[in-house]
Parts: C-alpha cells; structure tokens; sequence
C-alpha cells in the first residue's frame, strides 16, 4: 500500500525558511512525478512544484525561493522553502504521479496518491 506521509510545516516569521520532507512508503520515489501542492484558506488547491527524471517545475509564484528535491535512497521528497511570505501560508500536500514524466504537472487530477498535508503559517 502506499503511503506518503509529510513533515516539517510550522509557524515562520516573513523573511524565513522551512523545510518540508515527504517519506514515501510502498514504492520507489525513482520512476514516478512527485509534487508539492498546497491550499489556503478559502482557496482552491495549487501546484507548487513537481520533479521527474527531467527535473523541476516551479509555479511563477515560488520561483527563486523554492527548491523541490528528491532522495532516491531515502525515498523521500523536499521542499527547502526560503524567503517566505504570508502569502505562502497553506497547508503543504505531496503527490505522486505514477509516471516517469510530469505531463502537466500543475493538474491534481494527474496524481495517483496523496498525503494528509502540513500547516505552515508565516507571519508578517
């Protein structure tokens, strides 16, 4: 069964970094697109970020202060999250797209398996 399971949100001042893990569970990281998406308050659920075998996507909104990563033998997923605004506030999902391509990386739909999420606040 699989399982993806996040970690690392909390409560951050503008101006600061976070770091979110995403450990996968019932398959390996290595073949399939990964994405960060996130949803606020009275919104709709975005696309943050993916990566596969070609490399990363990034939304215009968290480019340059964003990094999405993967490590293949700790089959875990990242999102090192710097410069942070209040505007980043949300709850953080990773997904995962059973394919070795993003192909629209930005669409939920696209995504096989998600995982519970992660508060992160920031503060002005």
């Amino acid at each position: 069964q699989v399982q993806l399971v996040e970690s690392g949100g909390g409560s951050v001042q503008a101006g600061g970094s976070l770091r979110l893990s995403c450990a996968a569970s019932g398959y390996t990281y290595s073949g399939y697109c990964m994405g960060w998406f996130r949803q606020a308050p009275g919104k709709e659920r975005e696309g943050v970020a993916a990566i596969d075998r070609l490399g990363p996507g990034y939304a215009d909104s968290v480019k340059g202060r964003f990094t999405i990563s993967k490590d293949n033998a700790k089959n875990t997923l990242y999102l090192q999250m710097n410069s942070l605004k209040p505007e980043d506030t949300a709850v953080y999902y990773c997904a995962a797209h059973v394919s070795p391509y993003c192909i629209a990386w930005a669409i939920q739909t696209n995504y096989n398996y998600w995982g519970q999420g992660t508060q992160v606040t920031v503060s002005s």
